[in-house]
């Protein structure tokens, strides 16, 4: 019996404790795709890593996990997101287990994107929907037959060149070809995680800056019977939340008899819906419909309140269009995520200024998301950003960082202007890890006036090292050495930097960490918000004792640097809570236990960001509950 651990990593959440919201979608349907087409019956077992796993472990861990028992094949799902972190799992797994095959597909698997292609550390990359070509290619390999002949698949040669792949084809399969992964039981339904679902794939609008275009213009749906039926078996089976990934959900032939299947199997609205929707051709009644059948949340791209850039870049549209439809659906009691990108080509700070403008004159601005445009491999306005004038980041995001009629710093000035206007960050803070250290592997402290070492050992995909002193610039290259151990065991994962002085240090210790965190290994999180100045794969802070009293102008100096918490009761805390991160340091609450009256009061009277908590129970509770991370 040969082997085959299929894995997808997850978004990278703004804190440890946050659900990542990770489903592996893809790894579940090309599982799918091995039940239909008997690969079973051929040899094949098909394991799908689950997120339990690879939401938990950290770089070391989760390859030592991948490659024991060294599986025959090990297929990477390469994302946005998780793409280096992926590749970086691939040449530790290959490392330890040199025999398996080594397979990535994904959205970062495009024709021209050398980013990916020409890394190492792979044996057969695949572009383009597999789940037919997946079939032949995994029956190949079992019968150890060339695969080069198949479209769209490049194979690593003996020289170490990857193979010229031909052309994808049209993907041209019925969706109920594949039944669902969570009716096939390939994905377990999880009342803690959105289900999610594709009853489209293709997309008729052709949008420059979207990945959707790319596999086809025409839609293949799943009936409006088979749609109702996954989501009567998802509701039996306990699903809370479900997310359609359907490019347009509202853009395809038999909506309303969807809408009435979906009623149908979800009578209570027992489970809560979302989906992206077009403004065009939504009416009253739609609206009504889409409330009936459960949706509680939906998302509309209003993109840019110019005409003429909403033409440039094929997406159309009227921005009074999207107006009205909000207004519909927030008559009907559904929350809107509105959409506007800064950096499509033709549009200038002021168009950024008037989209903002538009959504708070239309009671639009708390359900705003404005963001960078992201120059997507694959994407039409990827092969057309010399013509548009675009220069972008070449690794994810692939930020934008000047247009025509764009400056990098205006680019940054229009999201600032924005997050001003709307009286809201615009983009999750990246949030310490500041809990006691516990029986877990995600918290390590080191107290270097006793010379303690951080021992080489694999840590969480989030942790944090503690590092205690009474001098620590005297102890810097202790502190050094320890943040270059954690690095080398888990470069692609979150590291967070804690520095707990009994006395004052220098301050041009901590730009002396920044520095040395920088030189480790980037990734898509480390970039997520580099135009901020921040990096969310590696931070820094100061944690003052609850019995240390340090100079008040020394403190305020190190806030200008890095966020400063000081340990005290939630009493304490409530009396100073309009001041905490501000004028205070903010709270590292260490008490243990703590009401909800209590933590309410918090919520009401602090900034979230500036309130944390020793004990895990209660730091989790304050992300999900009062933060909503959930």
């Amino acid at each position: 019996m040969s082997r085959l651990v299929l894995l997808q990593l997850p978004v990278p959440p703004p804190a440890a404790l946050a659900a990542t919201g990770n489903v592996p979608l893809a790894a579940g349907t090309l599982a799918v795709a091995a039940q239909v087409h008997g690969l079973e019956r051929r040899g094949l077992q098909v394991e799908v890593v689950p997120p339990e796993q690879t939401d938990a472990l950290g770089d070391r861990q989760l390859a030592d996990h991948l490659a024991a028992g060294e599986p025959q094949f090990v297929g990477l799902s390469l994302y946005l997101w998780n793409v280096e972190r992926s590749l970086h799992l691939a040449r530790e797994i290959k490392a330890r287990s040199p025999a398996t095959t080594i397979l990535i597909g994904g959205p970062e698997v495009a024709p021209g994107q050398s980013f990916v292609l020409g890394s190492d550390g792979f044996d057969i990359a695949v572009t383009g929907e597999a789940e037919d070509r997946f079939a032949e290619l995994m029956t190949r390999l079992l019968d150890r037959r060339d695969v080069t002949d198949i479209p769209g698949v490049a194979v690593r040669q003996p020289d170490g060149t990857l193979s010229r792949p031909s052309a994808e084809p049209r993907p041209d399969f019925a969706l109920a070809t594949y039944p669902s992964p969570y009716l096939a039981g390939t994905l377990p339904i999880d009342p803690q995680r959105a289900s999610y679902v594709e009853t489209v794939r293709g997309c008729a609008s052709k949008c420059t800056y979207c990945f959707y275009p790319r596999s086809s213009t025409s839609l293949r749906t799943l009936d409006p019977e088979a749609t109702g039926s996954l989501i009567a078996a998802l509701r039996r089976g306990g699903a809370r939340d479900v997310v359609f990934l359907d490019p347009t959900f509202n853009h395809r032939t038999g909506f309303e008899e969807v809408l009435a299947a979906i009623t149908a199997a979800n009578p209570d609205r027992q489970l809560s819906m979302f989906a992206e929707v077009r403004p065009e051709g939504l009416t009253a009644v739609h609206a009504a419909g889409l409330a009936a059948a459960g949706f509680r949340k939906l998302e509309i791209g209003l993109q840019s309140v110019n005409v003429k850039t909403l033409e440039r870049v094929q997406r159309y549209g009227n921005p009074q269009r999207v107006a009205e439809a909000a207004r519909m659906l927030r008559d009907h009691g559904i929350e809107l995520l509105i959409d506007l990108i800064i950096g499509l080509p033709g549009d200038t700070p002021d168009d950024v200024a008037r989209g903002v403008d538009f959504l708070i004159e239309h009671d639009l601005g708390r359900f705003a998301q404005v963001f960078p445009l992201s120059v997507l491999p694959g994407t039409a306005m990827r092969n057309l950003a010399a013509s548009y004038g675009i220069e972008f980041d070449p690794t994810p995001p692939y930020r934008v960082r000047r247009t025509e009629t764009f400056t990098e710093d205006q680019l940054l000035e229009a999201l600032l202007d924005a997050e001003d206007a709307l009286d809201r960050r615009l983009d999750e803070t990246p949030r310490l890890h500041l809990v006691a250290a516990t029986d877990r592997d995600d918290v390590h402290q080191l107290d270097l006036d006793r010379g303690e070492v951080l021992p080489p050992v694999g840590a969480a995909r989030h942790s944090a090292l503690w590092l205690q002193g009474t001098d620590l610039f005297a102890h810097r290259d202790a502190i050094g050495a320890a943040i270059d151990t954690r690095i080398a065991i888990d470069p692609y994962s979150v590291l967070d930097v804690l520095l707990q002085p009994r006395a004052p240090f220098p301050l041009d210790l901590v730009e002396s960490i920044r520095a040395r965190l920088r030189r480790a290994p980037a990734s898509y999180h480390a970039r997520a918000a580099a135009h901020r100045g921040e990096d969310m794969q590696r931070r820094i802070g100061v944690v003052l004792g609850r019995d240390t009293a340090l100079p008040a102008d020394w403190v305020e100096a190190v806030q200008e640097l890095v966020p400063v918490f000081r340990e005290q009761s939630a009493a304490e805390a409530l009396a100073d809570a309009v001041h905490l991160g501000d004028t205070l340091p903010c709270a590292r609450i260490v008490d243990a236990t703590c009401d909800d009256r209590t933590l309410g009061a918090l919520q009401r009277g602090a900034d979230l960001e500036s309130v944390a908590f020793a004990d895990r129970d209660l730091e989790q509770r304050w992300q999900t509950q009062r933060i909503g991370y959930g």
